[in-house]
């Protein structure tokens, strides 16, 4: 059974008599038919018809906080995980102008979770506390309970590819 949309365009196209039946002008109809119909369903609100696209992407360049431990949480795949740190640096400026002002320092820590099997086994066994190493991944928010049975939000850096910076890394691999 035709949708509502499918019987608007077929009673707009009614009100259009046809006066010859020669092959381009049944082209042109059918053509127009087409473009009406898709211009009718891009219109459309319904969502399971509205394609669109969207980035999450992540690049960090930092430097292991901790070697990568693997875990396996309730019969799922297994997963690598380390913490990377960034650092931001700034010159303070505090009333004087000088090349030589305090240089302030903040440092972030980020979890990361490889979860590709051949990028996971190569994570935790290549990545080590002090390595430099650039991530590609995506972001990814999620909630836990702790210890404390008190529930806490989690950012993690899901891992789509690992560079190894550090060239004791590059040596050993």
């Amino acid at each position: 059974m035709p949708d509502r949309k499918q019987r608007e365009v077929t009673e707009v196209f009614h009100l259009f008599p046809q006066k010859s039946k020669s092959s381009s002008e049944k082209m042109l109809r059918r053509a127009t038919t087409q473009i009406f119909r898709q211009a009718v369903r891009c219109a459309s609100t319904d969502s399971s018809l509205i394609l669109e696209r969207s980035i999450n992407r992540v690049q960090l360049l930092g430097r292991v906080g901790q070697d990568p431990v693997m875990r396996q949480v309730e019969g799922r795949n297994p997963v690598t995980i380390f913490s990377l740190a960034t650092n931001e640096m700034w010159r303070s400026e505090g009333g004087e102008v000088s090349a030589t002002g305090d240089i302030s320092q903040k440092t972030t820590w980020h979890r990361v979770s490889v979860f590709k099997p051949g990028l996971r086994d190569v994570a935790y066994q290549y990545v080590k506390k002090g390595s430099r190493i650039l991530i590609e991944g995506k972001l990814d928010y999620g909630e836990y309970v702790d210890k404390n049975q008190v529930r806490r939000q989690a950012t993690t850096i899901i891992a789509d590819n690992i560079i190894f910076l550090s060239d004791n890394v590059r040596e050993r691999v």
